[in-house]
């Protein structure tokens, strides 16, 4: 069997980093770490080739290659997996797909040949063996939540890693939260699975032996649901493997606000590599919290929290939505007040959306006020709901909001809040300041060039973090990186007729 997997191309959405992409000189941000582990679950003699879109074009000889052509996305890349699907029907090519995109979404695909939806663990099994016996059936689903301890590592054959500005680790799977408007739950549910100590490990062994050096996202949506395990076995088990490679990885990955309440967890991920961590803090309006069934972020000093977590070595990202029905017109400046305050330099904002499935989606669609399905990108151009402040208001609000973060000014004045404060008290590894940095400053000074309105604000903050903070010049460096691609999307979102509500 010849199997072609393809990963449709994403656009340039806050969190895709594109602009990043030509100063770090890498082709795409971060690789299809879903394909990649069912590549690893397809049967061995199966011959596979991988074509990532954001790396590199699929041709119509990549397709006639295959005997079967799978496709996996997330709903953001929903325009490309449609382009991708047009293409292999017209060469009549068989397709299997499954992801996200199209376990939300598989009415959506009638030209799909095959659908290996939810998780592949319990799915993909009876399609292979279903398939080898030629009596493969168009729909395979199920609401087992498997244990992923058997989950092998994914195929990094399949690409070449130095494509990349980062790679994508797995640990865990699940959140035990109810937040009204993520969808987390309904993919993955409220039960947190996770991989063993050495499944995890080995994962990272397998990378280190491919000569990956750098950042890696452990991309789960909650790494520290399950605190006494980490604190018990993974985090000193990845200490000591950190440790005795001289800290080949720095680790980002996603947490709920309350991983700020235990100060050993804070502590032994610093001294494990991690180095930045998203945050879903999404208001500080006690009442839309409440709406939202945000518990875990209610009645504590958001502002306190974040600045715990920065002074200890934790570069904290966050994420904002605006437009829940407890707001009103005031939550836009609140909202830039608490971003500036706290030096949170990476603030994704988002108007409120209500993904498929969700409990908003269904509340929404029990008043009449669901207008169309979620566009899959969090800051997006337009609202796919009737929101309560009213249309105007709120994308009025929006773009001010946007556009007074994203200026250069404010922006570098947060990142300065930021560095003055990241001061780990526990002995972590500094950021090596290698040769790539060295390379990605001279980039970065020729893409500014001599007209970009930015370029005294951040030739500025480069030499006073050069003379103040030198040890953070690494991150300082990343930072000032990211600017360029916040700014370059937050002025495509304000254009004149881009914000609007879905029809």
């Amino acid at each position: 069997m010849k199997v072609l997997l393809v990963y449709p191309e994403y656009p340039a959405t806050f969190w895709s980093l594109k602009g990043t992409l030509r100063v770090f000189g890498k082709k795409a941000t971060l690789p299809p770490l879903g394909l990649l582990t069912v590549a690893a679950m397809l049967p061995a003699d199966w011959e596979k080739k991988l074509i990532d879109t954001n790396v590199t074009a699929l041709t119509d000889e990549d397709i006639r290659w295959a005997d079967y052509v799978f496709v996996s996305a997330v709903v953001v890349q929903r325009d490309s997996a449609k382009e991708v699907i047009r293409r292999c029907k017209a060469l009549d090519a068989k397709i299997v797909a499954g992801g996200p995109l199209f376990t939300s979404e598989s009415e959506e695909f009638e030209q799909v040949d095959h659908l290996v939806l939810n998780e592949a663990e319990v799915t993909l099994p009876s399609f292979i063996a279903d398939l080898e016996r030629g009596c493969a059936k168009r729909v395979y689903s199920s609401s087992v939540r498997p244990e992923i301890t058997k989950t092998p590592i994914p195929m990094w054959s399949l690409i070449d890693l130095q494509d990349y500005a980062q790679v994508g680790v797995q640990y865990s799977r699940g959140c035990p939260f109810d937040c009204e408007f993520c969808d987390v739950i309904v993919l993955f549910g409220r039960e947190v699975r996770t991989k063993t100590t050495q499944q995890f490990i080995d994962e990272f062994e397998a990378l280190y032996q491919r000569g990956w050096r750098g950042f890696v996202f452990i991309v789960d949506d909650n790494f520290v649901a399950n605190r006494g395990r980490l604190k018990r076995d993974v985090l000193p088990a990845l200490i000591k493997w950190q440790a005795e490679r001289s800290y080949p990885f720095n680790f980002f990955t996603q947490a709920s606000i309350n991983m700020a309440d235990d100060d050993d967890l804070i502590r032994m991920m610093v001294q494990a590599g991690f180095e930045s961590v998203f945050v879903g803090i999404e208001t500080i309006n006690e009442e839309s919290l409440a709406e939202a069934h945000k518990n875990q972020n209610r009645h504590r000093d958001l502002v306190a929290a974040v600045k715990k977590l920065q002074s200890n070595g934790l570069h904290v990202l966050g994420g904002f939505i605006v437009g829940f029905d407890s707001d009103n017109e005031s939550i836009f400046e609140e909202q830039r007040r608490f971003i500036q305050e706290s030096g949170i330099a990476i603030a994704m904002v988002g108007m409120l959306q209500a993904p498929r499935d969700t409990r908003l989606y269904h509340r929404l669609k029990s008043e009449n006020r669901l207008l169309s399905d979620f566009a899959g990108d969090v800051v997006s151009s337009s609202v796919n709901f009737i929101p309560k402040m009213g249309n105007e208001a709120l994308l009025k609000g929006y773009r001010t909001l946007l556009n007074s973060l994203y200026a250069p000014k404010p922006y570098y004045q947060r990142v300065g809040t930021l560095l003055r404060e990241f001061q780990p008290k526990w002995k972590a590894p500094p950021p090596k300041l290698s040769w790539r940095y060295v390379r990605m400053f001279f980039k970065l000074v020729w893409v500014l060039g001599v007209a970009d309105r930015a370029r005294w604000h951040t030739l500025r903050f480069l030499t006073w973090n050069l003379f103040t903070r030198p040890r953070l010049l690494p991150l300082a460096l990343v930072l000032t990186v990211y600017e360029l691609h916040f700014r370059s999307v937050v002025r495509k979102i304000s254009e004149p007729g881009r914000l609007s509500a879905s029809a």
